[in-house]
């Protein structure tokens, strides 16, 4: 079952009368449990693909469905809707808020979806025991070291147990080891079950996905498929 399925995907910018393509005529399909890496140069559409498939921006043209809905011509209302209930996202700067602790972060997607307190405190003590941060649970971030940040990111993004997830060049602000340990966390998700998205520069990040979409100039240049299913 195809989880995201775009078809004849634009995006277009207009300045005066030129007009910019972001996005030409894109074709993709994801499958439901998949594990996908977006590369591309910078202006090669990249970000305005990731914004598209969270539901942050509308396309000029083309649809795009998500887990068989159209969301292509929600309002933002309703896009804001299918974001809390259907995408979790990782960000390269963490995103997290300064003034709650590690809890109480992973609790801010529940709280918006109007989970109960009881509810939301027991999953996000379940999610922080799963990214390896359990005895770290009243740390505020800025106790916490960028990997361990990230890993607080991953568990918010797996709050309201969402469709995809997105991730951001998820390991962009974190040294090697670190990085190594948050796409270790990634590949176990993967096999969970999970469908994971993620947009990176880095070929040895890509390689971890089954597959990698390189865009060039707002188009599908190539998919390249991978086999990879240990951990490095």
């Amino acid at each position: 079952m195809s989880i995201v399925a775009i078809e004849n995907l634009s995006k277009v910018y207009s300045l005066g009368t030129l007009e910019l393509f972001a996005l030409r005529d894109l074709d993709l399909s994801i499958e439901q449990g998949e594990y996908v890496a977006i590369m591309g140069p910078s202006g090669s559409g990249k970000s305005t693909l990731l914004n598209m498939l969270g539901c942050l921006d509308r396309p000029t043209r083309g649809t795009y469905r998500l887990a068989g809905e159209d969301v292509s011509r929600l309002d933002d209302n309703e896009l804001s809707a299918i974001r809390g209930a259907q995408i979790g996202f990782i960000f390269q700067s963490y995103n997290l808020i300064a003034q709650l602790n590690v809890i109480e972060n992973i609790e801010v997607p529940m709280f918006y979806q109007r989970v109960s307190e009881r509810a939301s405190e027991r999953r996000a003590r379940e999610l922080a025991g799963m990214v390896g941060l359990g005895d770290r649970i009243k740390h505020r971030p800025f106790e916490l070291s960028g990997g361990e940040q990230q890993r607080v990111a991953i568990a918010r993004a797996l709050a309201n147990n969402p469709a995809i997830i997105l991730a951001d060049e998820p390991t962009g602000n974190l040294d090697s080891e670190s990085g190594r340990e948050i796409l270790n966390i990634l590949d176990g998700l993967h096999a969970q079950g999970k469908t994971l998205i993620v947009v990176t520069h880095d070929p040895n990040t890509a390689k971890r996905a089954q597959k990698a979409i390189h865009l060039l100039d707002g188009q599908i240049e190539r998919h390249d498929y991978h086999d990879y299913n240990g951990k490095r």
